[in-house]
């Protein structure tokens, strides 16, 4: 088992960006995926570093995907999709639409935001070209197994949501800027205040989700840490680590010593706490129904 860095979900300023690449081109991470996931509008203010984080990357012997958005939906994003393949990296693909565009037989990765919840799924994007997929992180450990041996016997490396906000939704609307009162198109790209997301609460002031522009995010960290040999014994390849604006070197360097066996997860968790927005922890999802639950007991 390894890692694999995730696309940055948050809108940061280029200089944040350059820096954070940067760091990551040392950390011990297997690939990293990169790329704007969320909104199209974001784009211009930092694609200039796509091509400095990908060299960096690649010099220190990264694999190196670029994301495609979550939802595509206007002309110029479909453009921007079909020159992000023609770039000649792998790309993981978080919009199915996307794979129209994808000449056949080219290989590919599907993210967490494709809905693999069964066999057939896995079958059919092994058969398109996936060679990764990356699980969405809503299920549970029984079903990771079925789905990792489906992986195993098309030939396709499965990954897990190993750590960061989970991503639970996305629409047309910017719940951003409409937290703000603005429109959608006038948003001021109010989401750059937030670099880990908007929280939200009830109407009772009870803690609830997050919000990034137009996705929804859970309010909690989820983090595997707890379930690394149940996954092992499943037959995950790697775990999935999505970018936070805090300490995220030192949490990419915990993971990789707990895989390794070098550390436990309770030495990792006071990491894990002080890093987290709100330092609230969650693995619901792995052992039962509700998500934003937390239990530091193993599974397996």
């Amino acid at each position: 088992m390894d890692l694999t860095i995730g696309p940055n979900q948050f809108f940061w300023p280029a200089e944040t960006v350059r820096d954070f690449y940067a760091r990551m081109a040392q950390a011990p991470a297997a690939r990293v995926v990169l790329g704007e996931l969320i909104c199209s509008k974001r784009l211009p203010f930092w694609e200039n570093e796509i091509p400095i984080a990908i060299e960096a990357l690649q010099a220190a012997g990264k694999q190196v995907a670029l994301s495609t958005l979550a939802l595509i939906t206007l002309k110029r994003e479909r453009k921007l999709t079909a020159e992000l393949i023609e770039l000649g990296l792998p790309v993981e693909i978080n919009d199915l639409s996307a794979l129209q565009l994808l000449p056949e037989g080219r290989e590919f990765w599907a993210g967490p935001l494709v809905n693999v919840y069964n066999t057939g799924t896995v079958q059919f994007l092994a058969r398109r070209g996936a060679t990764r997929i990356c699980l969405p992180p809503e299920l549970p450990l029984e079903s990771v197994a079925v789905l990792a041996q489906a992986g195993r016997d098309c030939g396709v490396a499965v990954e897990v949501w190993g750590h960061g906000r989970l991503p639970l939704a996305v629409s047309g609307r910017c719940y951003h800027a409409r937290l703000h009162d603005r429109a959608k198109d006038s948003c001021q790209f109010v989401c750059g205040e937030d670099p880990d997301g908007r929280d939200v609460e009830t109407l009772d002031g009870e803690p609830f989700l997050a919000v990034n522009g137009i996705q929804t995010l859970s309010q909690s960290t989820a983090t595997a840490a707890w379930h690394i040999e149940a996954l092992r014994e499943a037959g995950v390849s790697s775990l999935r680590l999505s970018p936070q604006s805090r300490d995220f070197p030192e949490v990419v360097a915990g993971y990789a010593a707990l895989v390794a066996g070098q550390t436990t997860p309770t030495a990792l968790a006071e990491t894990l706490r002080d890093s987290a927005p709100l330092g609230r922890l969650s693995n619901g999802f792995l052992t039962g129904p509700c998500g934003a639950d937390f239990s530091e007991t193993a599974a397996g």
